[in-house]
């Protein structure tokens, strides 16, 4: 086998129309940009631009918008040799409002499935997965048969080895019903090392919002490190040594929130690989995160090493 990658990730992929303008409701956009989307798609990137060495593995709709997305995915540089077509579905298309600071409603075209949910066991290269220094994975690739069993699989394979992080990445929409994920979710953890998560996700995960609850709750589930992100209140990460990292978000005049996490989550990644600290790790994940608030788009929005050294340096986003 090759050498290890950095980081695989898991999950979404699909192509994000945004517009162009700001302050528009979508009913009256008359231009939108196009983007590769999706947060696992989007976490590898960020780890890419970090200068990690990245794959991810995802399927695509055997139509023009798939081969957009090979494309973007090597431009970025991230490995696309695990992202296949699937005949007769089409690839997810996601178009988004922008009512900055706080306001980005999101609307999934991910029907009559998403391809990314057609991913089968018996086509992982689980070899890989369980080589990989980083493996990442997400809420939504429980949501649904084949991907649900499959990602337990990779997960399963990988047995705790080196970091394994579960995105926690809760998606009403592509569930029936909020009550059917809990026990999924326990299963990731159970061989998860890392949990992330906001406050919406965290409370589906465990029960629990309150941020240090939730922390403690993910802790007990099996995870090692437990992140719970609380927006304007900053981050809070916690691990199973006692250490505690509460770090405020940088100041920075948002324009498109919703690529924000990702970029966390790739910057994330990044520090867990060089070993720092875990105050330092949130504090350039948090600063990753807010320099893509400031643009517009996710992937290609994603910040280079230098970009956010310079943020952290400054405490702000300018």
């Amino acid at each position: 086998m090759s050498e290890p990658y950095d980081v695989i990730t898991m999950g979404r992929i699909g192509v994000d129309l945004y517009p162009l303008q700001t302050g528009v409701p979508l009913a009256e956009v008359t231009a939108f940009g196009k983007f590769l989307g999706g947060s696992a798609s989007n976490v590898a990137v960020a780890a890419a631009r970090l200068g990690r060495r990245v794959a991810v593995i995802t399927r695509t709709g055997e139509d023009p918008f798939g081969e957009y997305l090979h494309g973007a995915l090597r431009d970025f540089g991230v490995d696309d040799r695990w992202v296949s077509p699937v005949a007769g579905l089409p690839t997810p298309v996601t178009f988004c409002e922008i009512f900055p600071p706080d306001d980005f409603p999101l609307y999934f075209y991910r029907l009559p499935k998403a391809p990314d949910l057609e991913i089968h066991e018996n086509e992982l290269d689980l070899d890989a997965v369980a080589a990989a220094r980083i493996f990442w994975m997400t809420g939504t690739g429980l949501c649904a048969e084949p991907s649900r069993s499959a990602t337990l699989a990779a997960l399963a394979h990988r047995a705790r080895a080196g970091t394994t992080v579960f995105d926690l990445d809760w998606r009403p929409m592509f569930w029936a019903d909020p009550g059917e994920a809990r026990p999924h979710y326990e299963a990731a953890l159970a061989h998860a090392t890392v949990a992330v998560g906001n406050l919406d996700e965290v409370e589906i995960a465990t029960g629990k919002r309150e941020p240090f609850a939730a922390a403690h709750a993910l802790l007990d589930a099996g995870v090692e490190l437990a992140v719970v992100k609380q927006g304007p209140d900053g981050v809070l990460a916690m691990n199973r040594a006692g250490e505690i990292a509460q770090v405020p978000p940088l100041p920075v005049k948002v324009l498109n929130g919703l690529g924000a996490g990702d970029a966390f989550g790739g910057a994330l990644c990044h520090g867990l690989l060089a070993g720092w600290d875990l105050e330092r790790i949130m504090r350039y994940a948090n600063a990753a995160g807010a320099i893509v608030a400031s643009r517009l788009e996710c992937s290609s929005a994603m910040p280079f090493s230098d970009e956010v050294a310079l943020a952290v340096e400054a405490g702000a986003v300018t």
